[in-house]
């Protein structure tokens, strides 16, 4: 977890300084308060509690201050190690195995980048720092209290282990459970939102929008359950230092009672007001129990995220292509046969024999929201505007082209939210055939278009000089060809 994280060490130490002296000033608050009550009722001299009088306002106003300067420094040390921890997974999954974000959903990537990081960089904030403080504190408690009474001592280091370590513990172990059910939740909603953005026109007409809104809908609600679900022995466990704080007092009421023929006033005093103030850290702790399971599920998702290693089993097996300069070839298959998988190898994207001058046009290319014409030029960036004007033409854009205010230097506002599936499908057809590859690879490009220009389109991507000249290669990936239509074709069988 920490190595994924890397927190500045130098950082870190300065919240933990800081978080420190805070609660340190309450304790010694709480030990000087209890001097001067004591020693006031003794009534000395004036003059005998100025000191004391200062420095109970001095330690009110620095425990503020304190606390304060200690959450500036862990949140900018959580918020740096967060930033870090982005850039390194964004370098990792450019420069790693493809198939670790091509096989990912969009919705799971939003998720694991998104809350998976933002969970991982609160362990400093909810928990490294606040276990660090209450073990410093927790242990300068107990020496305070041992030169008063060393009983007593015992009974407050009891009662600190309780409230500071068993407790937390059980909450993180019941927390573990509810945070994997949790995170699965949270990724099928993300799932099913995603989609529901980036396809509801589509959706609705085929009458999906409504069930899938209302799946992403039923994973909140099971998402919420399993919050509970974790909450509930986290608030139980909660409990535990309260009822800690009482035993520790009721130990040193105990222990002053016996020893009160030798104990000064003031230190008697001193002896059971401050296990109240000793206990103030170990609260946040049954969190940062919680917040160390999270951290630690998070931490394991992003590792698998940019692990380097693909798994094969689960890799679909896809034959070895040889192709011809000026081939045209059908790749067909249900869902989950291997189709894209095999473009991707033909295309060098996964680890096999890279071929030159080769263009894989994803599915789910992206649309940029800029002009139509930077999204074309994407494909080659020294295509002349009358090329554009001619793909999209070819593709049958052309009226839309024409209808639109400033042609080709329309921005499409939201990029795919701008134009219908069809319209967008059409766009990456366009794309493509502005690439001036001699080796082309379309998975799927006929998706979401109606069957008659469905048809047509694969049948003029299949034959030579239609719609791609007869000496560039072109490879086709779909779920079927046309029946009245010959062509090499390689059928792939269902993923298993």
């Amino acid at each position: 977890m920490f190595e994924l994280l890397r927190p500045r060490l130098g950082r870190l130490l300065l919240a933990i300084l800081f978080g420190v002296l805070s609660l340190g000033s309450a304790l010694a608050l709480a030990g000087v308060a209890a001097w001067l009550i004591t020693r006031a009722w003794e009534m000395p001299p004036v003059l005998h509690l100025t000191v004391a009088v200062v420095a109970v306002r001095a330690l009110g106003i620095s425990r503020g201050v304190l606390g304060y300067c200690e959450r500036l420094a862990s949140h900018d040390n959580a918020l740096r190690a967060a930033a870090d921890v982005r850039e390194r997974l964004y370098s990792r999954l450019a420069s790693g195995p493809v198939d670790a974000v091509m096989r990912r959903n969009t919705g799971e990537l939003v998720s694991d980048i998104g809350s998976s990081v933002d969970e991982l960089s609160d362990v400093l904030v909810r928990a490294v720092v606040p276990i660090a403080v209450a073990a410093i504190l927790g242990s300068a408690a107990t020496i305070a209290i041992a030169i008063i009474s060393p009983a007593a001592a015992v009974v407050l280091a009891v009662c600190l282990l309780v409230a500071g370590v068993a407790a937390p513990a059980l909450t993180a172990h019941a927390a573990v459970a509810a945070e994997h059910l949790a995170a699965q939740h949270r990724s099928q909603r993300d799932t099913a939102a995603m989609l529901a953005l980036e396809h509801a026109p589509e959706l609705r007409v085929g009458g999906c929008l409504d069930e899938l809104l209302a799946d992403a809908d039923s994973q909140q609600r099971d998402w919420g359950r399993a919050i509970d679900r974790a909450a509930a022995p986290a608030a139980l466990a909660a409990a535990t230092p309260i009822a800690a704080i009482g035993a520790s007092v009721l130990g040193a009421v105990v222990c002053g009672v016996v020893s009160a023929a030798t104990l000064a006033p003031t230190a008697l005093a001193v002896l059971m007001l401050l296990p109240l103030s000793a206990f103030e850290a170990t609260t946040a702790l049954p969190g940062a129990g919680v917040q160390l399971a999270r951290s630690r599920v998070a931490a394991r998702r992003l590792t698998v995220l940019t692990d380097a290693g693909v798994d094969e089993s689960r890799r679909p097996s896809v034959p070895s292509i040889q192709l011809e300069p000026g081939a045209r070839l059908a790749v067909t298959g249900p869902s989950g046969s291997g189709k894209t998988t095999l473009l991707m190898n033909l295309a060098g994207l996964l680890p096999e024999e890279t071929p030159s001058d080769t263009a894989f046009f994803a599915e789910d290319a992206h649309l940029f929201a800029t002009t139509v014409r930077d999204n074309l030029l994407v494909a080659r960036g020294d295509a002349a505007d009358d090329e554009l004007r001619a793909a999209l033409y070819r593709v049958g854009l052309g009226d839309w082209l024409d209808s639109l205010p400033e042609g080709l230097s329309t921005v499409l506002v939201g990029g795919a939210a701008a134009v219908s599936a069809g319209q967008r499908r059409r766009l990456l057809l366009a794309r493509a055939l502005t690439s001036s590859a001699s080796t082309v690879l379309l998975d799927e490009p006929t998706e979401h278009l109606d069957a008659t220009d469905g048809r047509r389109f694969l049948t003029e991507l299949l034959t030579p000089d239609a719609l791609f000249p007869a000496e560039r290669t072109v490879v086709v990936a779909t779920h079927h060809l046309p029946a009245d239509f010959a062509c090499t074709t390689v059928k792939l069988g269902a993923c298993e």
